[in-house]
């Protein structure tokens, strides 16, 4: 596999297949939302566009960074998300660089979400599409983070099936300056844990995949690494 690694801003044009991370917090906050009961994330363009949206369908819920903010229902932050109970609801997720990038790639032919809390289940469905050429786009801090660098080679390493010692990747990222600011208190709409949520490797069993329905992009997980569950999703 061609695994190429780039900033939101180093697309020039749409990859086929892309892998977009973000690790602290954007897609482990949807990875959280997911295990919580929500039936799909919509990305939002804006925190205009998230609130319209809110507006339109009051009984989806609104995640955005930094602190609380009325119309918001929470903050992008699994320590906190990880009691909000979100049974069957839709969720809709602006975030300053996760959800920026997922919208950057949204005419590729697969689009997949990621950190660390899904990274095999990423992973195996790469495996499983047999994809000879696949785009990493690392999110943060303008493509240089390191936590999203360091999860990005090591679902690239996975995706040819080649064995892993993840200790190292893991070990960056908590080192990262991300890391840093959440544990510092640099960041706003924090809770303690949610450096280490965000480290903690494989906690669920599915990917998530990103994929236009209508006007959205829409977010959604998939369990079966297999084409045709990808295309229905």
């Amino acid at each position: 596999m061609d695994a190429r690694f780039v900033g939101i801003a180093d697309l020039v044009e749409a990859p086929s297949v892309a892998v977009v991370v973000d690790v602290m917090r954007a897609f482990t906050v949807a990875a959280w939302a997911f295990a919580r009961g929500a039936e799909r994330i919509v990305l939002a363009e804006s925190l205009d566009e998230a609130l319209a949206l809110k507006a339109r369908h009051p009984d989806w819920a609104a995640i955005k960074d930094g602190p609380p903010e009325t119309g918001f229902d929470a903050v992008n932050s699994p320590g906190l998300l990880r009691s909000v109970d979100l049974a069957g609801r839709t969720v809709v997720q602006r975030t300053t660089a996760g959800t920026v990038g997922a919208l950057a790639v949204k005419d590729a032919s697969l689009v997949l979400c990621a950190g660390f809390v899904v990274a095999e289940a990423t992973a195996g469905l790469l495996r499983s599409h047999e994809c000879a050429r696949v785009t990493f786009v690392v999110t943060g801090e303008d493509g240089h983070a390191d936590e999203d660098l360091a999860c990005a080679q090591y679902i690239a390493h996975r995706a040819t099936g080649t064995e892993t010692d993840a200790s190292e990747f893991l070990r960056r990222a908590a080192a990262s300056r991300a890391a840093v600011e959440l544990t510092t208190g640099v960041r706003q709409g924090t809770h303690p844990d949610d450096v280490a949520l965000c480290l903690e490797l494989d906690r669920f069993p599915f990917a998530m995949v990103a994929a236009p329905e209508g006007p959205l992009m829409v977010l959604r997980p998939c369990a079966d690494p297999s084409p045709t569950d990808v295309a229905a999703s």
